[in-house]
């Protein structure tokens, strides 16, 4: 059975950084991309950021140049690394295992203080 383990969240002061991440309890090569998506409180749950089974990353425009997909083939991990965080990056993080099916983690909450 697939099993994915979010860790890092935490509370932040604005402008500080954080690392998230996901462990997965198979490789992680058998999936087509590894994902972390973000909800805050009243939205949908949104896209953050992907790295696909060949190494391409892609990222929302909202986080651009301050949050970081990688990934650590040997310790099947995903990781999330995000600086500069602002208030309105408060949310629950969530890592997504996509393949014909989708596996997702009970997420890690991530608060940002102005």
């Amino acid at each position: 059975q697939v099993q994915l383990v979010e860790s890092g969240g935490g509370l932040v002061q604005a402008g500080g950084s954080l690392r998230l991440s996901c462990v997965v309890s198979v490789s992680i090569f058998n999936f087509n991309a590894m994902n972390w998506y973000r909800q805050a409180p009243g939205k949908q749950r949104e896209l953050v950021a992907t790295i696909t089974k060949a190494g391409s990353t892609n990222s929302a425009d909202s986080v651009k140049g301050r949050f970081t997909i990688s990934r650590d083939n040997a310790k099947n991990t995903v990781y999330l690394q995000m600086n500069n965080l602002k208030p309105e990056d408060t949310a629950v993080y969530y890592c997504k295992a996509q393949a014909s099916g989708n596996y997702w983690g009970q997420g890690t909450q991530v608060t940002v203080s102005s």
